[in-house]
């Protein structure tokens, strides 16, 4: 068996599955059926929802505080579903490296910690159901699946490589920051979307027709955690604190676009190798697109699916500066002129 081909075709099918997997999650919360199904892992004690009359009652009984809404239920299990493949497939992955672990370029820690991230997020799957829909539960799977995908991304770009440009050490740092007000900027929105704080400011380049508005509680909005036994559903805040939430995830888009704007033309003045000025257009488009798509999302009163591609705006977003990270992560080659000036 070809361990090594076996290997990459789980990487682009955990990759392409992880990206709908992100973009399901979006469309089941942004469409209220967090709680489809008030179990886990089943869907009112069955793998399948049933379709017989007489056994769905049943079924209902066992969870009276819930009334089962079959829409919100077959979402909530078609993405449970998804998110079970993507886990089997990181786990062949995983299976893949181990038994090829001797190849030269082979990684192995790498996959099996992959398979750690996605243990660890079916948990916070299970924990988003049993408690309630917490928004720092809600918040940390949105970050689990973002990191699953990404890492992914790292293995296949990893994966493909054979003979990367040679960039100097010190040029990948200002990507990694670039990268990190990113993430910041990603947990904002989903800080934003778990407390239902998408629309507190339903006017855009305002916010409530100030500039900066007079009523947002930020010390309040900004609390990770809260009481057990809470049902979060449609958020528990005060409109002061949502104002507060989505005010600072619009502040920190403004930030998140310049950083990203300027460490693209910054890498493309330092290096214009055509690895890297694919890297950076790629990089600009996205994030433009992003910003498009969020003003859009707020100007036309939340949408679904100009919500839900707002979500998936953010994951391409990652995508492209993982892809520019790795372009530019590589260690420089040895210069020869000292050995040339010498004859040796």
């Amino acid at each position: 068996m070809n361990y090594a081909a076996w290997y990459r075709r789980c990487l682009w099918t955990g990759a392409s599955l992880a990206l709908v997997v992100i973009v399901l999650g979006a469309y089941v919360r942004l469409s209220d059926a967090g709680l489809g199904c008030p179990d886990w892992p089943g869907c009112y004690g069955h793998l399948v929802l049933p379709g017989d009359p007489e056994i769905r009652a049943a079924a209902q009984s066992d969870f009276p505080h819930r009334e089962l809404e079959a829409g919100k239920a077959w979402r909530e299990m078609v993405h449970r579903y998804a998110a079970t493949t993507l886990g089997l497939s990181i786990l062949l992955a995983a299976l893949f490296a181990w038994l090829h672990r001797r190849a030269p370029r082979q990684p192995v820690a790498a996959p099996l910690a992959l398979l750690g991230v996605v243990v660890f997020q079916g948990m916070l799957g299970m924990w988003t159901v049993t408690l309630l829909l917490k928004p720092l539960i809600v918040l940390g799977h949105l970050l689990g699946g973002l990191t699953t995908l990404g890492l992914l991304a790292w293995l296949l770009l990893a994966n493909r490589q054979r003979n990367p440009d040679r960039q100097p050490r010190e040029f990948r740092w200002p990507v990694v920051a670039a990268l990190l007000v990113l993430i910041g900027q990603i947990a904002l929105g989903g800080w934003t979307s778990s407390n239902y704080a998408a629309l507190a400011c339903p006017d855009v380049p305002t916010c409530q027709g100030q500039w900066w508005p007079a009523e947002a509680n930020f010390a309040e909005g900004f609390v990770l955690w809260r009481g057990l036994g809470v049902n979060y559903e449609f958020g528990v805040l005060d409109a002061p604190a949502r104002v507060a939430i989505h005010f600072t995830h619009r502040l920190g888009a403004l930030l998140t676009l310049a950083v990203l704007v300027s460490t693209a033309l910054w890498a493309r003045r330092r290096s214009p190798t055509p690895r890297v000025r694919k890297a950076t257009t790629l990089v600009i488009a996205a994030v433009l697109l992003q910003v498009a798509i969020g003003v859009a999302t707020v100007w036309f009163g939340l949408p679904l699916p100009i919500a839900t591609a707002h979500n998936g705006g953010a994951a391409l977003l990652l995508l492209t500066m993982i892809n520019l990270l790795h372009v530019t992560a590589t260690r420089a080659a040895p210069t020869l002129a000292p050995a040339l000036a010498t004859g040796r």
